[in-house]
């Protein structure tokens, strides 16, 4: 029996993405053992697929501990792997792929890689699809295996549990199931990534007086503070159409619920590439520093939409590093202001809305 291990230590948008690794495998290498390495914490975005047999978690400690580092290397070994894809393509599991004994290990083109794997992909720069270059990158792997890529967007199981769990949820905060409801993704993972809250907050109540929805915001449990700021700032009548308190307290509870909801808007993150994996229309806000080439996934106007500062103001972001942009993220963050983002919001949720204030 073939033995494939893919490797992918990253967060839950990357481990998402380079699933569809696993699920073309599987369809190829029907009876292949087909193992998926990655950061514990990102497990539950992955959880139920039936195209991964194992799933080989690394935790902090590894991360940490070079000693654990090492130990985990040589479990690795024991598994005696055919073939390994590394995604990451990173030190931390140069050493895994090194100690994993595979015949074949396949990567991206790095400098001095050609040294530990046996495939190396080289990274092309431009969309050829409106998949995003994250995913049409991470296809590419599959190329000296000759695998034929019939899945090309990732998908996330929601169990019978899951969805009879979100609607209760909504049953018992009344929410009102006749109209659409709008996950808002109100905070980034971080401040560089944080559309700034009073302008966050001024989209949301244009939204709200001129479409008859419920909204729900999403924020983990630390974030709370903030996100109601984003609250307070709203207009008591947006306010009205707002379930503060309904969020997920896991990863998967957030999924039952955004499964149970329309659609998608706010900053770029997790979230936003969780609710895709769900089939929900989408619309995005970048991170002046990030380029949305990479994560723009399935952008096609109407289902997909997404926009970055630079699409309005070019000229702010001529011979400026990222490094530079993130740096000074506030000034850019605060260029980007709401008059540039409603027009194309509204067309966005007319398309998906049909009930308008």
């Amino acid at each position: 029996m073939k033995k494939i291990l893919v490797i992918q230590q990253k967060m839950i948008g990357d481990v998402l993405v380079s699933s569809i690794l696993c699920k073309n495998l599987r369809l190829s290498f029907p009876d292949a053992q087909i193992d998926y390495l990655i950061y514990e914490s990102t497990l539950p975005v992955v959880e139920g697929s039936t195209s991964i047999s194992n799933f080989i978690l690394f935790t902090e400690k590894e991360r940490k501990n070079k000693i654990a580092l090492l130990k985990f290397a040589c479990r690795i070994r024991k598994t005696k792997y055919d073939i390994v894809i590394d995604a990451y393509s990173k030190l931390e599991s140069l050493l895994i792929v090194l100690f994993s004994g595979a015949s074949k290990k396949i990567s991206f083109n790095k400098k001095f890689r050609n040294l530990f794997y046996t495939d190396l992909i080289t990274r092309h720069s431009n969309y050829s699809s409106n998949l995003g270059l994250i995913i049409e990158q991470r296809l590419a792997l599959l190329e000296p295996l000759r695998v034929e890529k019939k899945i090309t967007f990732p998908s996330i199981t929601v169990s019978a549990s899951e969805k009879t769990f979100a609607s209760a949820l909504f049953e018992e905060n009344a929410i009102d199931t006749h109209k659409k409801t709008i996950m808002i993704s109100v905070l980034g993972s971080d401040k560089t990534k944080t559309y700034p809250l009073h302008y966050m907050a001024s989209i949301i109540d244009d939204l709200a007086a001129n479409f008859d929805v419920n909204l729900l915001f999403n924020y983990s449990p630390n974030q709370q503070e903030e996100a109601k700021k984003v609250y307070d700032l709203c207009t008591t009548s947006t306010q009205q159409k707002i379930y503060f308190k309904v969020i997920g307290n896991s990863i998967r509870e957030f999924i039952a619920i955004m499964n149970q909801c329309d659609l998608i808007i706010g900053n770029d993150g997790g979230a936003t590439n969780m609710a895709k994996a769900l089939q929900k229309p989408s619309f995005i806000l970048f991170c002046p520093w990030i380029d949305k080439k990479g994560w723009a996934l399935l952008e096609d106007g109407r289902n997909h939409v997404s926009l970055h500062l630079e699409e309005f103001l070019p000229e702010v972001f001529l011979n400026k590093s990222a490094k530079e942009v993130k740096k000074n993220y506030s000034f850019y963050y605060e260029k980007f202001e709401p008059k540039l983002v409603i027009p194309s919001l509204s067309s966005f949720l007319k398309n998906h809305v049909d009930n308008p204030s």
